[in-house]
């Protein structure tokens, strides 16, 4: 297999440096025979009846939000449970979110949301794994490593990238659950060639560059001077290698793989800085509405899977301050992703996913946390997996819609309860995918990826 030094980079939990995306593969590309993936495709093609070119951007809000404070406000409840915002109306008659969610308010036709969805887990590490992988397999904050592959690393495997030179799986700006990295984004017995491609940094930044990413020994793009030198340097490698016989004799995933250093579609696609300021305005200049922009970039670019990291959600105080400086943020990406892939006619053929690992309480605390009341700060919510949101758009998912409800006060689902095996089946469904798909595990067993593949049919 061809190799490119790509740099060191930080360890991850098993151990593995990604010195090469080359070297381990690009999310799939490389280190698989090109016909056991055509076949994969076909098989999924025709269990799905047909090949799709949808790709899917999940926004995953690390730490757990509440879904009372988002998304299923309960204004008729006592003080302690309905707790400081109020619901206002959206575009779709019926339904309603925060009042801190003005700009979605006008874009809730784009979107649904399931209100019922619950895995009764208030393990972050539980919670995160089940939300990720589908599956429970044991794991807790005391047996916190991945057992099974993300959702995003099968989606890897059997779709591949949509355009050659992309990473079929990325993740902006990293991969990142319950601060394990890449933690359940990760391909784990799939193998490493399945993580995502990681972009580090903060897209916020002007001077924002792709981390992690060396064409040859000693070289990395930090310390190239201007994009001139870095045009000149990719541009110098590409022509040594067609004149090298060896390149000519590399299967598809490998040209692939190389063309994702060498060619000039990632490095654009990267380049956030070729948005217009107008644009990036309205995503909103902060960490999180840049890392969406970024997103939309590479899935229009041919990525398939990408994820996008919201840290620190975990309020078990000073909820009102942490809300009301996230949620606008919130508001901002969510809103501008939607109306922007609209407008760029790329809507229908991109899912949108906003979820966390778990919900919070609906009961709000004294803000003590086990010691006096107030004592850590004001009052929060702890946490809550009887009952949680999914946010699903796009790639076909018909927006405008509510699906299940919670009881009066938010404890548990009360109509059409959902669980994280049906979110992953109609993400699955959506990206041309057949819920029903087993892999081979290390030991050589057909393992079903769902053990309930059955999607939300009323979504779809």
């Amino acid at each position: 297999m061809l190799r490119i030094d790509a740099g060191r980079s930080e360890s991850y939990c098993d151990g593995l440096r990604r010195r090469s995306f080359l070297q381990l593969g690009i999310a799939g590309m490389s280190s698989v025979s090109l016909g056991n993936v055509l076949r994969a495709k076909e098989y999924s093609a025709k269990s799905t009846g047909k090949q799709k070119d949808t790709s899917a951007i999940l926004i995953w809000l690390d730490g757990g939000p509440g879904h009372l404070d988002l998304y299923d406000l309960k204004p008729h409840a006592p003080a302690e449970i309905r707790g400081i915002w109020k619901p206002i109306r959206t575009n779709v008659p019926g339904i309603e979110v925060s009042e801190l969610f003005p700009r979605q308010a006008q874009v809730a036709d784009k979107f649904s949301l399931v209100r019922s969805l619950y895995h009764n887990t208030g393990d972050h590490f539980a919670g995160g794994h089940r939300m990720l992988t589908s599956k429970n397999m044991g794991v807790s904050g005391g047996n916190n490593s991945g057992k099974f592959p993300s959702i995003g690393s099968i989606v890897a495997q059997q779709r591949g990238s949509r355009q050659h030179g992309m990473p079929a799986y990325a993740s902006v700006p990293s991969a990142s659950s319950i601060g394990l990295n890449p933690g359940y984004f990760a391909g784990n017995w799939l193998g490493p060639q399945y993580d995502p491609f990681q972009t580090g940094g903060d897209p916020n930044n002007k001077d924002f560059r792709v981390q992690n990413l060396a064409l040859t020994e000693g070289l990395s793009i930090e310390r190239l001077e201007d994009r001139r030198q870095l045009n000149e340097q990719l541009d110098n490698l590409k022509r040594h290698a067609d004149g090298n016989k060896t390149f000519e004799v590399l299967d598809e995933f490998d040209r692939d793989a190389f063309e994702f250093v060498s060619g000039s579609r990632a490095r654009n696609a990267f380049d956030i800085n070729q948005e217009a300021a107008e644009i990036r305005d309205q995503y909103g200049r902060h960490s999180w509405g840049q890392s969406v922009l970024l997103a939309r970039r590479l899935v229009e670019a041919g990525s398939t899977f990408v994820t996008v990291h919201f840290g620190g959600w975990d309020h078990h105080w000073n909820l009102q301050s942490g809300m009301e400086s996230y949620l606008p943020r919130v508001d901002s990406a969510v809103a501008a992703l939607f109306s922007d892939l609209d407008q760029r006619g790329m809507l229908d053929t991109t899912l949108v996913i906003l979820c966390g690992e778990f919900s919070r309480t609906p009961r709000m605390n004294n803000g003590g946390n086990g010691g006096p009341p107030l004592s850590k700060g004001t009052p929060g919510r702890d946490h809550w997996g009887a009952s949680m949101f999914c946010l699903l758009g796009g790639g076909g998912v018909r927006g405008g819609q509510i699906v299940g409800s919670t009881d009066d006060k938010g404890y548990r689902p009360k109509t059409r309860a959902v669980q994280p095996s049906n979110i992953h089946a109609t993400i699955y469904r959506a990206l041309g995918i057949d819920p029903s798909l087993q892999l081979i595990d290390h030991r050589g067993r057909p393992t079903p990826v769902l053990e309930d593949p059955a999607p939300i049919h009323e979504l779809l």
